[in-house]
């Protein structure tokens, strides 16, 4: 079914919602593109730091899709319970900034990161997953222990300090975009906001992983066999096809997506002790809001979560953290199998 069509059942399921959304967009595009008048900066504030807040929860939202990504395969199509999911996010992001830091090659921190975290998430489900298949709370209770453990030996590994990974000059310093945050007084010329060009490249990028991956799972042979064995690994094993091999390939590439998350970050913010926790915590609130197992689901909740922070920590920075868990409550109200998932 094609995205109009999807919008078209919507919209005569829901008229009211259909009719309140598509109202909230025009709003909100008006809002971008328009110069604001003087009681709506008086309501809200300038609009460069709302413009700065929804292109941070955008690129934000990329990043926590890439992370995200990975979990929903693990945790959403596996039903593998890989609470240790963080750790392999801070691991990449210490493979990427010593990798890049060596070699001088931003680029290059990306397949190593991916071939690292790849083989530890390779090690986890032939030691800890395969011996446990359908055991939640088992799987639950063995990765809340790596993940501490994980934890411990990057701690002593790499210390306790802050790393930033630094992006390529071909990537530093800001881009100007072609939105107006207001007009110079002297010459009357509109103001255009300036943005750095690396949060942009990397967000394209997510968006490249996400159709890849959608069109992997949805549009391949490797796809099929995936949500078959998922559905029926019995009967997929009884046709010949050796299903362990094949969760074994999609546990590598969650894992490996949530290494080249930890590069992302590493550049986005930065690499420290505390930050698996976070981003776990942020995997889980993506995975539930978007619904388990679902690619649109995934990217869909991770942008929600990433707009929820960043304009909660510019309106409301007591309410910040709440304002994310509150979606989440909502959703779990209204629609407990999250907004794409299926019952």
């Amino acid at each position: 079914m094609t995205g109009v069509a999807i919008v078209r059942e919507y919209a005569s399921k829901h008229p009211w919602w259909a009719a309140i959304i598509g109202f909230g967009a025009i709003v909100l595009l008006w809002m971008v593109f328009a110069l604001w008048p003087a009681w709506l900066i008086d309501l809200i504030g300038k609009k460069k730091i709302f413009l700065s807040a929804l292109f941070n929860g955008i690129t934000l939202g990329g990043l926590y899709f890439l992370v995200a990504s990975g979990f929903t395969l693990i945790f959403g199509l596996m039903r593998n319970v890989n609470l240790a999911h963080g750790s392999l996010y801070l691991l990449g992001g210490y493979v990427g900034y010593f990798v890049s830091e060596w070699t001088g090659y931003w680029l290059l921190a990306f397949p190593v990161a991916f071939i690292v975290v790849g083989f530890v998430g390779a090690l986890m489900q032939i030691f800890v997953f395969r011996r446990m298949e359908g055991q939640d709370l088992r799987q639950t209770l063995v990765t809340i222990g790596l993940s501490i453990v994980f934890a411990d030996l990057m701690l002593w590994s790499f210390g306790g300090d802050f790393f930033n990974i630094s992006p390529p000059s071909w990537l530093s310093g800001p881009v100007e975009t072609f939105f107006a945050t207001g007009v110079k007084r002297s010459s009357g010329e509109l103001i255009f906001m300036k943005y750095p060009v690396v949060r942009l490249a990397i967000f394209v990028a997510s968006v490249v992983v996400g159709v890849l991956m959608w069109l992997l799972l949805n549009r391949t042979r490797v796809g099929m066999l995936i949500r078959a064995g998922v559905d029926d690994r019995d009967m997929l094993a009884a046709t010949g096809v050796r299903i362990q091999l094949v969760f074994l390939g999609v546990f590598i590439f969650g894992a490996g997506l949530a290494g080249i998350a930890g590069v992302v970050g590493g550049t986005f913010q930065s690499v420290a002790p505390g930050e698996d926790i976070r981003f776990l915590l942020a995997s889980l609130v993506v995975v539930i809001v978007g619904g388990m197992g679902s690619i649109s689901g995934a990217a869909i909740g991770a942008l929600i979560v990433g707009l929820a922070e960043q304009f909660g920590s510019v309106y409301f920075p007591t309410y910040a953290v709440v304002l994310t868990f509150l979606i989440m409550v909502l959703v779990l109200a209204f629609r407990p199998h999250g907004l794409m998932g299926s019952s």
